[in-house]
């Protein structure tokens, strides 16, 4: 048997191999570095919340659950050199709900917009295709834009600027930021002049407009805003 110096002598030093044990586990933690690959997760799930605002943005979130996936495998692989199991799970978790929340958010707009008795048209229908004749004699436009004449459509595109800023009725119509806001030239079939109906107005923005009312083809357009647009369309709806 141990006498009591000795036993209270072995207590103590395995005491401190203890101690010295777990300060060189801490040590050594201090030297493993949180992956880079876990921090863009994290990155891409914050700023992927701005897919809830427009549906292209959803990459952000797609993004960011690939940088974590590629964390959480990168950790494992390499735990001790490298930290953030946890942050890699919590990023990974949330760039999934934002994905799935602006999924599911988009889809429903997408599927209520439409206001009831109108018809979902895209900028595309509108194009001619290349090297094809025009329909109308002397007018480039497609069988379709004729198939439309006086349909109740829906659209979407941005207010080509004019320089008023609010109280704005009467307007063209044109389907991107870039010929929109930035210098860009309209070409004949990316017009539409819009004439909002009493007592409707909107004011000036960047803001992509909703817009539903009667399509026509002018074979003879009068001009506006120095511009000549074939369609024209007598809006009921605007948002």
């Amino acid at each position: 048997m141990l006498r009591g110096g000795e036993g209270h002598r072995m207590s103590s030093h395995m005491a401190l191999e203890r101690l010295s044990l777990e300060s060189s586990e801490a040590d050594y933690a201090k030297y493993r570095s949180l992956s880079g690959l876990v921090v863009m997760g994290l990155v891409f799930a914050v700023f992927g919340l701005s897919a809830l605002l427009t549906p292209w943005l959803a990459v952000l979130p797609i993004l960011g659950s690939i940088f974590s996936l590629r964390g959480l495998s990168a950790v494992r692989r390499n735990s001790e050199e490298l930290t953030g199991y946890g942050l890699a799970v919590s990023g990974l978790f949330l760039n999934l709900v934002v994905l799935v929340s602006s999924i599911s958010l988009h889809s429903y707009v997408y599927a209520t917009e439409v206001p009831e008795g109108f018809l979902r048209v895209n900028y595309s229908e509108l194009q001619l295709a290349t090297n094809a004749a025009g329909t109308v004699p002397g007018l480039p436009v497609p069988q379709r834009a004729l198939e439309l004449h006086d349909k109740n459509i829906f659209i979407k595109g941005y207010v080509y600027p004019d320089g008023r800023q609010s109280g704005i009725q009467h307007f063209i119509l044109v389907p991107d930021l870039g010929t929109c806001c930035f210098g860009g030239d309209p070409a004949l079939t990316d017009m539409i002049e819009v004439k909002l109906k009493e007592p409707l107005e909107i004011e000036y923005s960047y803001a992509r407009r909703k817009l539903a009312g009667t399509f026509r083809v002018n074979p003879q357009p009068n001009g506006f805003m120095g511009k000549t647009a074939v369609y024209q369309l007598d809006a009921e709806y605007v948002r």
